[in-house]
């Protein structure tokens, strides 16, 4: 596959985004990394420095960029409740100001953009498995709004863009996530259990650890987007991207426990507060739309993320 298009990737130093920018340059695009290494690492990145099509600038998306691009991929935010939550009104702020300055840049060079919406917009939800028609269960006023809500207005200033400018753009609402890359520290619930797993500690669990998610792996996940952004005009998204089987939290910890072959233990703590009980992606959408479904399993994905994370630590150790 070959392509030469100049892409800008922003929040291309996460973990998302890194995935990206090397999924983008092996089939021949030249890549702007725009990062402010809030949450991004260098570390993710360093790979590509001196690869000739890639070009790493920090940036913050709150600020607009002037760079000429045929594409755009909105992935900047802190994605996960402890990085978001550490300071909230930033969070509101790239979520909103970062979409009105991208979708700006995409007006004024003509490009076509995608956003990394969440499931997040479904809240709490009153429906399961979640269908993009259904417009969700928010905590306006909660810790985990600055998010939730962020990403909300972002989609809004998306709609409205391609209603009163005819911009091009793709809205995707990405589920749980996981794969090499993850930072260590996120508090995420597959890079928690492994980490916590590897170092021989009890392992947390939130509640009875009944709440339900859906994992997909990181390669399916691009997969999904990359197929969401070649599609054509009409195509506006939003689309769910995620899989479908559906894990309680305890057995995502029973088998991270089984695959490192660790001694911990299960603790059990109160649940934080607006923490989803259910989130399943219906992705009917996705098949019919872009001819996409995740092919990676559990096992198989967290046996990748393990030995990633297995790799880091001995690394810090070192």
């Amino acid at each position: 596959m070959h392509s030469n298009k100049r892409i800008l990737v922003t929040g291309g130093a996460g973990f998302l985004g890194s995935h990206l920018c090397d999924r983008l340059l092996a089939r021949g695009d030249e890549v702007l990394c725009a990062d402010n290494f809030f949450t991004g690492s260098r570390r993710n990145i360093e790979h590509l420095i001196g690869h000739k099509r890639f070009e790493l600038m920090r940036h913050d998306v709150t600020f607009p960029l002037y760079v000429e691009v045929d594409e755009i991929y909105n992935l900047a935010c802190p994605a996960s409740p402890v990085h978001y939550q550490h300071d909230p009104v930033a969070t509101t702020k790239v979520s909103v100001h970062g979409a009105i300055n991208m979708l700006g840049l995409a007006k004024r060079v003509k490009a076509k953009i995608l956003q990394a919406s969440t499931s997040e917009v479904y809240g709490d939800p009153s429906v399961h498995p979640q269908t993009e028609d259904y417009w969700g269960n928010v905590n306006p006023i909660g810790i985990r709004s600055c998010y939730d809500e962020g990403k909300r207005c972002a989609e809004t200033l998306f709609f409205d863009y391609w209603r009163q400018h005819k911009l091009r753009i793709k809205v995707m609402r990405i589920f749980n996530t996981y794969g090499p890359r993850m930072h260590p520290n996120d508090g995420r619930v597959v890079s928690n259990f492994i980490v916590q797993a590897l170092r021989g500690e009890d392992i947390t669990i939130y509640g009875e650890g009944e709440q339900t998610r859906s994992f997909c792996y990181v390669d399916d996940l691009l997969d999904g987007m990359i197929r969401l952004m070649e599609t054509g005009d009409e195509v506006t998204g939003p689309i769910n991207i995620g899989n479908p089987n559906e894990f309680t939290i305890r057995q995502l910890a029973e088998r991270v426990i089984a695959l490192t072959g660790s001694s911990s233990k299960l603790v059990f703590q109160p649940l934080p507060s607006d923490d989803p009980r259910q989130r399943q992606p219906d992705i009917t959408l996705a098949g019919k739309t872009l001819g996409w479904k995740p092919t990676i399993e559990l096992d198989e994905g967290l046996r990748h993320t393990i030995a990633y994370f297995d790799g880091l630590l001995a690394e810090t150790a070192a």
